[in-house]
């Protein structure tokens, strides 16, 4: 195999780009990840979002205060312990054009999808069916299923799933096609932000307006999605998404999650729900009647008071992409890495290894399929780990690699392309 292309002009391109980047300075704000005092070229934020530096300092202002006023750290301080997820609701909101009324962060991502589906899936005997998309990342699946098994029906009756297309996309069109013909049938929509497996960014709004039209429940899981793509969730009139947060959002291992709900869902507090007394109207809330008057906003569907060191890692995070400028700006990045990272493998490989999801529908995420007869995808992923590359596997054909906008480079994605075409080589 040689080199379609010069190597050494795509590196100046790189380190030119680089060098005019106004988020540059954001890397330095992170730890990277090393073996001895090699940096990992880490293109996995899409699976685990690296540890901003001042983490560790938020995380430890609220273990001295634990240390320094046990209890009553639940009300002393700004923000205390009590009122402490009030402060992450604005800048969450912002990252998925939200109001902060309508988001909270709470449990994990498929606890608050199976909060969502006690409120939003009440299935009839005419209207039992959920829709997802085949392939659905499978704990999306799983709690589906468990959901309308829970309420008595089958899953082999009552799962729609829509199928992609020979390229494996999944086609605005088909999606509506189908809800317009199942609409007297469907209880629920439930579809990702981005496809996991793909990268493929959803046209979220015109599905909404779909479901909408047709007097359908729509939710989103948006775990590849938020901190990676532009959403306007309130204007398109979503009805619910929940999302992990510590992928693009950085906050750790397992971190606690996040849910929206539209404001005209929020104000109903007549709504069915799971509750929990953290989701009770706070001036009464320690009165403990054990009546539950849930507060009318996203809080209302809390079940427990959150974990604070959890909080805090995510409230660092939040306060990276403020200062960054928010997803305008994030998006911008995103989008000239995403080209040059196209134009470097198109460059250096021609069709030999080709992206899933073409530039029109795409986040930060490429979704690489190796097309060489005779060279698996696995193995090449083992190559590149072995180079220090971080990327991610994912079966049954898939490398998955995210330059990230807070901290990767161009530069790294120029020497992920050269790594590439080096393992391709033996």
């Amino acid at each position: 195999m040689t080199a379609m292309v010069d190597s050494n002009t795509l590196l100046e391109e790189a380190r030119e780009l680089d060098r005019t980047d106004a988020l540059a300075k954001f890397r330095s704000q992170f730890h990277i990840p090393h073996v001895d005092t090699v940096e990992d070229l880490y293109l996995v934020g899409n699976s685990l979002g690296l540890v901003p530096k001042r983490t560790a300092d938020y995380v430890q202002e609220e273990l001295s205060r634990w240390a320094n006023l046990g209890v009553r750290g639940h009300f002393s301080g700004s923000p205390n312990w009590a009122s402490y997820h009030e402060c992450l609701a604005k800048p969450m909101s912002e990252l998925v054009g939200a109001t902060a009324a309508e988001v909270i962060a709470m449990n994990t991502l498929t606890v608050n999808l199976h909060l969502m589906m006690a409120t939003f899936y009440r299935p009839t005997e005419a209207r039992s069916k959920i829709l997802i998309e085949a392939h659905a990342f499978p704990s999306d699946k799983n709690a589906v299923e468990s959901q309308i098994q829970l309420h008595g029906f089958s899953a082999s009756e009552s799962l729609l799933e829509v199928q992609p297309n020979d390229r494996g996309l999944l086609e605005t069109e088909t999606i509506c096609e189908l809800i317009d013909e199942q609409a007297d049938s469907l209880a629920l929509i439930l579809l990702p932000g981005v496809q996991y497996y793909t990268g493929q960014v959803l046209d979220m709004k015109a599905i909404a307006q779909c479901a909408r039209r047709n007097q359908v429940v729509i939710g989103f899981d948006l775990a590849h999605a938020v901190g990676n793509v532009a959403m306007e969730l309130h204007d398109w009139e979503v009805d619910f998404a929940c999302w992990c947060t510590y992928k693009y959002l950085n906050s750790g291992p397992g971190s606690l999650a996040g849910c929206f709900v539209h404001e005209r869902h929020a104000r109903n507090t007549s709504l069915p729900r799971l509750a929990g007394w953290w989701g009770h109207e706070k001036a009464t809330r320690f009165q403990m009647t054990g009546d539950f008057n849930p507060i009318p906003t996203a809080e209302g569907w809390q079940l427990s008071n959150p974990p604070i060191l959890s909080l805090a890692a995510i409230r660092a995070s939040l306060d990276v992409f403020s200062e960054a400028g928010g997803m305008g700006v994030l998006v911008e990045k995103s989008k000239t890495q995403g080209a040059y990272f196209r134009r470097c493998l198109e460059a250096r490989l021609g069709n030999q290894v080709q992206a899933i999801a073409p530039s029109t529908v795409s986040g930060c995420q490429l979704s690489l399929e190796v097309k060489l007869e005779g060279i698996e995808g696995r193995s090449v992923y083992e190559a590149l780990e072995a180079k220090g590359v971080r990327t991610d596997w994912r079966e049954p054909n898939v490398i998955r690699a995210a330059p990230t906008p807070l901290y990767n480079r161009y530069e790294e994605i120029w020497k992920f392309v050269d790594l590439l075409v080096s393992c391709l080589r033996s």
